[in-house]
Order: C-alpha cells, then structure tokens, then sequence
C-alpha cells in the first residue's frame, strides 16, 4: 500500500473541525501575546477535513508489523500475542481509575492485587520477596545491582567487579556499569555455555555478582549452572539472573532452586503484557530473604489484626525509590490476569510449546543455514547466515527479504558471538501452519541467495519503502516537511 504524505491530501479551505465564534472582549493581540511570541506567518499545516485525518492514520497503523497482525519471532525479546483479556480486566474502573495518593483504605482491591502478584513470582522464581516499582527490564537489572551493592556494602565490602558472560542479555554490561561495577566478560564454550575453566579465573573476592541469562541468548540452557552457583557463593558473589528467557522455564526450573539470589522479570516476554519500551512497562525483581530488606520503599505491609493492607516506608535499610509511586498497574495487573488465566499448568504448557516450536524450526532450516550450537535449543534457536554471506548476501539481507512475506524479522547480529546471527523465537503462540509458512520462506531465501544473490540486496520489494541508508538515517536525521511545488 502506498499512502501520500498528510500534506498530500492537503486542500486549501478544508477544516477538521467548526469552532464558535470568538466572542471575547476585542483586543490588540500584542496585548494577550507578547510581540515576540506572535507568528510572522501562518503555520504550514496540513488543510484536511477529519475523516481524511483518521483514514490516514488508519492505513499508517495497518503498514505496522505487530504482534496482533503477524508473526514476529525477534529472538530475546519474546514479542508473543497479548490476551485481549488482560486489556479488559486492566481497564475495569477500579483499576484503570484508582490514583496513586488514594488512602489504602479506598484501594484495598488494588493492593491485593499486588500482593497477590508478589507470591505469585516468588512461587515461580523460587525467591522470597518482589519488588513490582521498576519499569522495564533494564531498570529491573539496574534496581537489582543497586540491592546487591546495598547488601555488600552492608557486610562491609561493596565489592567492585560483576561477571557478565558473552552469552548475557545485552543490557547486561551497560547495568553493571551503570551501577558502578568494571565489568569482566566471560568466553563462551564450543557448546554456547560458559566456559567454566575461563570463569574460575576471573572469579575472585573482588566479584560482587554472576550476571547469568539461562537459557542464554545462544539459546541454550547453562548445564552447569549449579556449580557455577556453587563457586560463585564460595567466593562471596552473588547470582543474579536476567529473566529475558523465563518463557522457556516457566513451571519447569526455578531460578532459586539453580542457586540465584536476585532476579528480574519481563512481563512482556513471559506473561503476556505489552512491550513497555523502557516503560510504562514493568521489570519487577525478586530476591532472596538475605537481600529483602533492602527492597525499595515502598512495601506492602498487612496489618495483623484486621488484615488491611497498607504501604509501609519503615525500611531503614532500603535503597530507596526506584521510581514515583508503586509500579506500572495496568501492565502488572495484566501479568496476574495472565498467570491466572494459564493456572499452574497452562504455564507450564506454556514453556513446552515455546520450545517445542524452537526446535521445529531449528530441524527444518539447519540443513541450510548453519547451526553453531548442534545441541536442542530451548525457547529460540540462534542459526547462522555465514554460507549465505560466502554466496553475496548477508542477515540483513535475508531480514529485509521475509518483510516481502509478511513476517517481522527475527533478530539479527545478536549474540555478537555469532557471525551473521538470526536469533529466531516462535513462541508458543504460533501455530504449526504460521511456522510452516515462515520456514518455507527461509527456505526460498536460501534458494534465491544461491542463485542470484544480488536480488536481495534490493529487499523488500513491497514495502512502501524499500531499502535504505540506515548509517545516514541514523546520522543524519532529517523529519521536516518541506513543500513541494505542484
């Protein structure tokens, strides 16, 4: 579809809407607005009625590739359907419309909620206590490496290192840094795991964390993790794990039960919330009863006598707010809808399905993309475009290519530790046919690189853009409108 710019449909005269008459007292405009405020000229606005203006954003919208239009396997970010009864019991008037200075008294129901939520996720993580404050992944690494500081430094040695291994999320590292640690990188194995020999010579006293992502973006599950917990707590360090790849795990391993001591969630990559973006989203941490009470204020506190519930900010060894309030609502209240929706073993179901269909795709496209970790994968599966790249074209190519088909791109050049990387999660909600569809399409790619390379680099072909200077885009932004003479 090809839809003209908004000044396009632009005709001179035409109005959106009808205002009344100006009927205030008649006065020189300098006397309302000060002269240098005033426009020298008129603003060069599109000239459109309303129905021209919500038609165009309607088509605008339907050029997206979403989640609820197609399939979208971006590896690591597990972009799966959101139950549409999530929206609907978010947006129930109790919820949608409590504001966050009401007395507990009048928001009893939210706050259940909540607490509800906070056993829930310590009932699936294995932790002892959640925090629902930060607002997306990164902020729920960051509030994690700030509980971990606040517990070393309680033991009289904050400690100056964080183990972050080349298979960890991306966010990893910057977290780490951010927090104030050097961050020391571990090699991966032939396998996709943590070199265990590499990681016992850079574990000292001076480590305050173990960064771990498991299944790690290699797609494969940390073998060893109970011995690297084991060493890591021998030599003071604590373990923490990002929850970018719950969804493989859910109701089949507990982070707790492998040896961690904090982790983080995302909402949108495991229960069925939307992408928060940064936020409003959600990345809620749990951690281990040692580390409890250093959880941002504030708590939810149960008065013994009546069972009120109630936010209480008598924490003396708290590392404070993380952010205004007490979390993003409508985003944790449709995790709980999801969890409960799914029940104990629909979530478990959950995790089986999603590596079910991993591994489908992983068996269908391995003989002709290479597979640099032959072992079963768990939720994604990362292959590799490296004969393709011998043949003339690259992941970009391939990416831009399945645009033409109607599919999002997986993830590509991501792990870095795997040359032209297609990082592809199908998550549990496609179906056998969606999956069908998308690997015959890798399929003909494969065939259209092998016989004529050259084509792709022109990908995609039905977009109403088609390729572009991404490096120039990116340095060079430039969104003014400038009028074109007809």
């Amino acid at each position: 579809m090809k839809e003209p710019l908004i000044f396009d449909l632009s005709s001179p005269g035409r109005r959106a809407c009808s205002l009344p008459a100006f009927d205030a007292p008649a006065k020189p405009l300098t006397e309302l607005v000060p002269q240098d405020c005033l426009r020298q000229h008129d603003a060069e606005l599109p000239e459109v009625s309303e129905i021209d203006v919500v038609r165009h954003v309607t088509r605008l919208s339907q050029l997206n590739f979403s989640v609820d239009t197609h399939f979208y396997p971006l590896g690591s970010c597990t972009m799966k359907y959101n139950p549409k009864i999530n929206d609907r019991i978010a947006s129930l008037p109790g919820f949608a419309n409590v504001h966050p200075y009401q007395p507990a008294s009048t928001t009893q129901g939210v706050l259940a909620a909540f607490d509800l939520l906070e056993q829930t996720f310590c009932a699936i993580t294995g932790m002892d206590a959640f925090t629902l404050q930060p607002a997306a992944g990164a902020h729920g690494e960051l509030t994690g490496l700030l509980l971990i500081r606040a517990y070393h430094t309680a033991r009289g040695n904050p400690r100056r290192k964080v183990i972050v291994p080349d298979s960890a999320h991306g966010t990893n590292p910057s977290s780490a840094h951010l927090a104030g640690y050097q961050v020391v990188t571990v090699p991966s194995n032939k396998q996709g795991e943590v070199d265990i020999e590499k990681f016992r010579e850079v574990l000292d006293e001076e480590v305050a964390a173990v960064m771990l992502t498991n299944p790690s973006t290699h797609g494969v599950f940390e073998t060893h993790i109970l011995e690297i917990a084991a060493m890591a707590h021998k030599a003071g360090a604590l373990l923490y794990y990002d929850g970018a790849n719950l969804n493989a795990l859910v109701g089949l391993a507990r982070p707790g039960d492998m040896g961690f001591d904090v982790v983080h969630l995302n909402v949108h990559k495991t229960f069925g919330t939307p992408h928060g973006g940064g936020g409003p989203g959600a990345g809620p941490v749990g951690v281990k009863k040692s580390l409890e009470p250093f959880l941002p204020t504030p708590r939810i506190a149960r008065n013994a006598a009546n069972g009120a519930l109630s936010w209480s900010y008598d924490r003396p060894q708290t590392i404070g707010k993380m952010r205004t309030f007490h979390g993003s609502t409508g985003i944790l209240i449709r995790a709980l809808t999801y969890i409960l929706a799914h029940g104990a073993e629909g979530l478990r179901r959950v995790s089986e399905v999603a590596i079910i269909n991993a591994n489908y795709i992983k068996k269908k496209l391995k003989d002709l993309y290479d597979d640099p970790f032959p072992q079963a994968c768990m939720h994604e599966t990362v292959l590799s475009a490296k004969l393709q790249k011998k043949q003339g074209s690259s992941a970009r190519d391939i990416a831009k290519r399945l645009l033409d088909f109607g599919f999002h791109a997986p993830t590509i050049y991501f792990p870095m530790t795997v040359p032209e990387a297609l990082m592809i999660e199908p998550t549990e909600t496609e179906s056998r046919e969606t999956l069908n569809r998308f690997i015959s399409a890798m399929r003909q790619i494969a065939e259209e690189i092998a016989h004529n390379p050259e084509t792709l680099h022109n990908a995609p072909f039905t977009m109403p853009v088609t390729r572009v200077d991404e490096v120039k885009a990116a340095r060079e932004l430039d969104v003014n409108f400038v009028k074109r003479n007809v």
